[in-house]
């Protein structure tokens, strides 16, 4: 029994299928199969049973699988007790973040590393949250930030804070943040929105469905940088975060108000990969995150409050 195999045994029993896993993982069906066979050969019980749709864990695996994820969490306990230190860190981290945090967070992160660790170089990489959690299970990544994640045993998450999120015009419309707007109001207005497959889209929707509205989208743009162009161009208000957007706020060159009534929120989180160690550096650079969060949450530039840390 090796560590590859307790990896190979985590990540088939969360997608159900080999080929999945084998396509997450960059390796050979017939090794990852050769894996699991090997791992079963060694515990005397079948882990999985196999079927036309995939593989279903069977309750013997699910035991095994559970101590899988603690031996994973153990060993990532080791490295960081014993890779401690007050030395500069080197190398490179790579962080994957949703193109609106990635406006929030790109230049403190960055200056912060530069200034505790001028020897480490940091990377930036954006898109929707189901890509940014994909490139961390791939290992293309070493954190990701990502909203609201399904639980998957494949990584370990932290949550960050609750986010608002705010009807946001352009600056002549006059929104007011010390006046909230009741959802309903939007009912039969023009709305710059992203496409039905953005996590973003489908909190708005459900926001919708409980305000008893259908949303009317004028033009729909995946982009955070395309939606604001278009809201300032005339082509409607949006619903997104203050904190991207507080500078333009400020000069007034957008407005924005909270919506109530509901008031549409999303959960923020920190995520770590399950199977493999963390290195400290990127351990550093999730903390510096997680700290720089919190500051701009307490001085109210990105409005929602603080969650409570798990331990990674």
């Amino acid at each position: 029994m090796d560590v590859h195999q307790l990896k190979t045994l985590i990540h088939v029993a969360e997608l159900g299928s080999l080929s999945k896993a084998a396509d997450r993982l960059r390796i050979a069906q017939p090794a990852l199969s050769r894996q699991i066979r090997m791992l079963e050969q060694e515990i005397g019980q079948p882990l999985f049973e196999r079927h036309g749709r995939g593989m279903q864990i069977t309750d013997v695996g699910r035991d095994v699988l559970a101590h899988a994820t603690r031996i994973m969490a153990e060993l990532d306990a080791i490295r960081a007790t014993t890779s401690g230190g007050g030395s500069s860190y080197r190398g490179a981290v790579t962080i994957g973040m949703t193109s609106t945090v990635a406006e929030i967070a790109t230049v403190p992160v960055a200056a912060r590393v530069k200034r505790e660790h001028p020897q480490l170089a940091i990377r930036f990489a954006s898109a929707f949250s189901g890509h940014v959690l994909d490139w961390l299970q791939r290992g293309e990544v070493d954190i990701g930030i990502s909203y609201d994640p399904q639980p998957m045993r494949s990584l370990r998450i932290r949550p960050v804070m609750t986010e608002s999120l705010l009807l946001v015009g352009a600056g002549e419309e006059g929104l007011d943040r010390s006046e909230a707007v009741a959802f309903a109001s939007l009912a039969g207005r023009d709305l710059v929105l992203p496409s039905p497959r953005h996590g973003l889209r489908a909190i708005v929707e459900d926001c919708a469905r409980k305000a008893g509205i259908a949303l009317t989208a004028s033009v729909e743009a995946d982009s955070f940088g395309g939606m604001i162009a278009l809201v300032r161009g005339g082509f409607g208000p949006t619903i997104l975060p203050l904190a991207p957007i507080y500078a333009q706020v400020e000069r007034g060159e957008l407005s924005a108000a909270p919506l109530v009534d509901p008031a549409p929120t999303r959960r923020v989180v920190l995520a770590f990969p399950a199977d493999r160690p963390v290195s400290p550096a990127a351990r550093f650079v999730g903390d510096a995150f997680m700290e720089i969060a919190a500051d701009l949450v307490g001085r109210g530039v990105w409005l929602g409050h603080k969650l409570a840390p798990d331990r990674a």
